[in-house]
């Protein structure tokens, strides 16, 4: 009799074991893949049983909320999806976990106005550049689409010196947000970055002959104490069933390369 109710108390611990052994992983993600990430959690969430507190920071950079600097301080992170290079120096410095990096999509750069604002030409590099030339003030990210813009791109064009007194670096906020109020004319950044804002129009991709594609990767943080659940994550950003969402959100899915 006794054996029958404890075998009856185990079977009752079993049917709840899902939920009691279900993980939270903290993901941190920079903006390129922050959209694809939100359409896809819950249904990772629903397949896993586990449960993802999702936060926002850049590749790079020294902002209090980039990713770099996040684990200089320690901070307990699962799983971190970001600009590939970048994850690549976590990886050498055994902040992420050698072995873990997954490639999930890439990005191209994007050219947005203020909505409603008159659209220039910027359909190939000479009419990008009479516009940049002609516009009173530009944006472009803190992150690698910036890095790219501001290094090269404006030196390739052969405008870097007269870029220089009206292009900024935005830092911990969205171009598109800094284009929508007006604080600038011309805004750069992923294209995945300013599908979701509101207020901006789209002007297109950079001329193909100046395009930046940035690919964005993900790795298990060393020491996660969820590394098993934060690898499933990462398996399940990287499969055919994540491609839909990847690409409504203007990413190209790694797997369709």
């Amino acid at each position: 009799m006794r054996l029958r109710f404890h075998l009856a108390v185990l079977c009752g611990l079993l049917a709840f074991a899902p939920a009691a052994w279900a993980e939270e992983l903290r993901v941190v993600s920079s903006g390129g893949f922050a959209a694809a990430l939100k359409a896809l959690a819950p249904a990772f969430e629903k397949q896993s049983g586990d449960r993802l507190d999702l936060e926002w920071g850049p590749s790079m950079g020294d902002t209090a909320n980039a990713v770099p600097q996040r684990l200089k301080r320690g901070e307990k992170i699962d799983a971190a999806i970001m600009v590939g290079y970048a994850l690549g120096t976590l990886i050498d410095q055994g902040k992420v976990a050698a072995g873990s990096r997954v490639d999930l999509a890439r990005s191209g750069i994007g050219i947005v106005v203020r909505h409603g604002a008159p659209h220039p030409d910027v359909g190939s590099v000479d009419a990008l550049k009479k516009t940049l030339l002609a516009a009173r003030s530009v944006a472009y990210s803190d992150s690698a689409s910036g890095v790219y813009i501001s290094r090269e791109m404006f030196k390739t064009m052969g405008i870097a010196e007269q870029m220089a007194g009206k292009a900024r670096m935005i830092p911990a906020e969205p171009v598109g947000a800094v284009v929508a109020r007006g604080d600038a004319e011309i805004g750069f950044q992923q294209i995945s970055e300013l599908k979701p804002i509101q207020g901006i129009d789209l002007l297109g991709p950079l001329p193909a002959a100046v395009q930046k594609f940035t690919v964005f990767s993900a790795g298990v943080v060393a020491g996660s104490a969820h590394a098993a659940a934060a690898a499933a994550l990462l398996r399940f950003l990287a499969s055919p069933e994540a491609d839909a969402a990847i690409t409504a959100t203007g990413l190209e899915p790694m797997t369709a390369r």
